[in-house]
């Protein structure tokens, strides 16, 4: 058995996200005594004059590290602000670092368990890829639901040909392309 002294995360936030408001917990050392833990909790709205009060108040208290739970989508705009101000986010899986079962289960005491855990190494970070990425993933995310939605009013229009008995698609290979275009212009044409 070996003695491994406990690495403490000496200034960590960990904060328990919701879609319109967050609870953050603050853990630091205690002023005079320093083998004790001071914690403070407060609530901000998710807008971001609240977050730029939350990063404000993190500044105070020299945060080093701070940690939430990958909630939905709901952690991105918390995350990208915080990273943007400056400091070291964690996203966390909340599967490891679920809260132990027949606790009561509130905002602010999920914010604490977080920031014990975070605090004490128990656990890692999620990728977060870093933010050229995932700009560039968003909007090859962004085309991909575009080409789809694409596809999707091409089907409908050969179903609707196909509802009025006009069989374009079985005289030329391409309904949608120049000569295809050509011919629904003329049906459009003739029926107006």
């Amino acid at each position: 058995m070996t003695e491994e002294p406990v690495e403490l995360v000496t200034r960590v936030c960990a904060i328990d996200i919701g879609k319109a408001g967050l609870v953050a917990c603050v853990r630091v050392p205690h002023a005079t005594r320093p083998e004790r833990r001071v914690q403070e909790v407060r609530e901000y709205a998710t807008v971001t004059p609240a977050l730029l009060a939350l990063a404000d108040w993190l500044r105070v208290e020299r945060v080093e590290l701070v940690a939430m739970e990958a909630t939905s989508s709901y952690w991105k705009p918390v995350f990208y602000l915080l990273e943007a101000e400056g400091f070291t986010c964690w996203l966390l899986n909340a599967r490891h670092v679920k809260n132990v079962p027949g606790r009561p289960k509130t905002d602010r005491l999920d914010a604490v368990w977080l920031a014990k855990v975070v605090e004490r190494g128990m656990c890692r970070p999620s990728l977060v890829h870093p933010k050229p990425i995932r700009q560039l993933r968003d909007v090859t995310r962004y085309r991909r639901s575009l080409v789809r939605e694409q596809t999707r009013e091409k089907q409908r229009l050969e179903k609707t040909l196909e509802d009025a008995q006009i069989k374009l698609d079985s005289v030329i290979s391409d309904l949608h392309g120049v000569s295809g275009r050509q011919m629904l212009q003329a049906l459009i044409g003739a029926a107006a």
